[in-house]
């Protein structure tokens, strides 16, 4: 099945770009799956027009100051005559963040890209891994290795380029999480075209029910 999957992102020195790229590799390792990278800061109609009509759309953003980046933050806002019209209504959502530290407050970011979903009444898909790298065997190579739940986390030194840093198990953890919503977004397009999910209408109301 044909599925159609939107990478929304900024990236300020090039590594949650990598990262982006990483999700972009998981989403296409499902058959039928296409993966379209955007950058958030150069906008044309032909964007705006491939999320309207994606199955899903995973927001990435690096972690600044405990939030999103002022430039995603200023794409956020762009959304709001979407959310007026519930054009992503929905839609499955998914988010990931790269920040320099090893925390670096990336909940928060999260968090708000959550947030983003919920107002637009999209669907949100969680990372789905155990945390690595929480044993004394565990190491920088495991999968997920920053140990988050809401979305991928990942983590770049500051001194060096997005050709070295994040390392390979956070791309490999983001490309999981790529896979992840491309699957689902089969699944749910699949229940779709067979009929399978709800149609808006009144809600019983309890003395109807008693």
């Amino acid at each position: 099945m044909n599925v159609s999957v939107v990478i929304a992102y900024h990236s300020g020195y090039g590594h949650t770009a990598a990262v982006a790229r990483a999700v972009q590799i998981g989403v296409e390792r499902c058959n039928g799956a296409r993966g379209e990278l955007i950058d958030v800061t150069d906008l044309t109609e032909r964007h705006w027009s491939l999320m309207a009509e994606a199955d899903a759309i995973i927001f990435g953003s690096p972690t600044y100051m405990g939030a999103v980046s002022g430039p995603f933050k200023t794409f956020m806002d762009q959304t709001s005559s979407l959310w007026l019209q519930r054009r992503w209504q929905d839609k499955l959502a998914a988010g990931f963040t790269i920040s320099s530290s090893q925390a670096g407050d990336k909940y928060a970011t999260l968090s708000q890209l959550t947030t983003l979903a919920a107002q637009h009444g999209m669907i949100w898909v969680s990372l789905g891994l155990l945390p690595g790298n929480n044993s004394s065997t565990g190491s920088i190579e495991d999968i997920n290795r920053i140990g988050g739940s809401l979305g991928a986390m990942a983590q770049a030194n500051a001194d060096e380029p997005a050709e070295i840093t994040p390392p390979d198990s956070d791309r490999e953890t983001a490309a999981l999480l790529g896979a992840r919503v491309a699957e689902l977004a089969a699944r749910f397009k699949t229940g779709a075209l067979l009929g399978l999910h709800s149609k808006p209408g009144a809600v019983p109301s309890l003395e109807a029910q008693n």
